[in-house]
């Protein structure tokens, strides 16, 4: 039964599930020197791989969430973390997320997992690392989770692991949850970087003409996927992407230690996000839901920093994969 119990002490204001998300969101430290490696991909595109490396035999792969990259808070936060403590870490910035944009009209999803596992072999391929962890936050844990189900038995061997943290494991019902009114804020600037990528994506793609008061219009994933996601990447509909893309129906069938980590108290997610009949039936799939926390928040106090979710995923490298920098 790996339900995990160890719970999040905060100060009082962030004990509010969007003062933790926002704070965090906003506490943007200096970017660590990353080195960027681009690989072109197999349908002429390319991904844009960002790494801190200490020469140790223990990579962490970071995944950003929706509309983030490499540099979002709590992708820097992390990588910090961990290379201070003699990981190497490279953060996957997915299609159009690198402050480049890609080739192809097609840039990512919550279900796109053939990029994961593209990236991963060539980290095999082309590196000497004895273990790989796969780490991602919100869009990118369900990658995470998605894959290591779906591509469970042609996952590389030095591939341990994989870490997801506010994940919205069931897309049809988050993306309802967001839709509230007390999740407004959110929904609008998620969708302004998304319009404007879309419109960027016509101008370049004459062929692919969507109205563009339409984008304008969507204040809804329903209505932006409708528009792009949907009939871009051959979806039915925005419910048959949300069905098909979600890592729910997968969790069940990973073999790897894995571990989810999503507040309680997380705005994004539906009560289907929450996964205890899985964890409570698995002998490798571990269920961590602090009280607090927000969305990929985890922020304790105002003085000094805030470390909890990082020491979670380290803790869990550590002590239930034995794996160490």
């Amino acid at each position: 039964m790996p339900l995990l119990k160890n719970q999040i002490t905060t100060s009082f204001p962030f004990r509010n599930p969007h003062i933790n998300t926002i704070y965090k969101f906003f506490n943007t430290k200096e970017k660590p020197n990353y080195k960027r490696v681009r690989v072109e991909t197999w349908d002429h595109d390319f991904i844009d791989l960002d790494f801190l490396t200490n020469n140790s035999f223990s990579l962490v792969v970071l995944i950003h969430g929706l509309e983030g990259s490499s540099t979002s808070s709590y992708m820097i936060s992390t990588s910090k973390y961990l290379h201070n403590l003699g990981y190497d870490v490279v953060c996957i910035n997915l299609r159009s997320c690198s402050g480049e944009d890609n080739k192809r009209l097609e840039t990512y999803h919550a279900g796109k997992t053939d990029d994961i596992h593209f990236i991963l072999n060539y980290l095999e391929n082309n590196y000497d690392y004895q273990n790989i962890v796969l780490t991602g936050f919100s869009l990118g844990g369900n990658l995470t989770l998605k894959y290591l189900g779906e591509y469970e038995n042609e996952i590389p061997s030095i591939i341990k692991s994989g870490i997801a943290i506010s994940v919205p494991i069931d897309l049809t019902t988050s993306q309802a949850e967001l839709s509230k009114l007390k999740n407004k804020l959110y929904m609008q600037e998620f969708l302004r970087s998304l319009k404007a990528k879309v419109i960027t994506k016509s101008e370049k793609f004459p062929e692919y003409t969507p109205d563009k008061k339409l984008i304008s219009k969507a204040t809804t994933f329903r209505d932006f996927e409708e528009i792009y996601t949907a009939p871009v990447f051959g979806f039915d509909s925005p419910e048959d992407y949300w069905e098909k893309a979600s890592s729910k129906p997968y969790i069940s069938k990973i073999k790897h230690k894995a571990l989810l980590i999503n507040a309680k108290d997380d705005s994004f997610l539906s009560w289907e996000c929450y996964p205890y009949e899985l964890a409570e039936n698995s002998s490798n799939f571990f269920l961590l839901t602090p009280n607090y926390g927000g969305h990929v928040g985890f922020v304790t106090s105002f003085r000094g920093e805030s470390y909890w979710v990082e020491k979670q995923i380290v803790n869990f490298i550590q002590n239930e994969l034995n794996i160490y920098s």
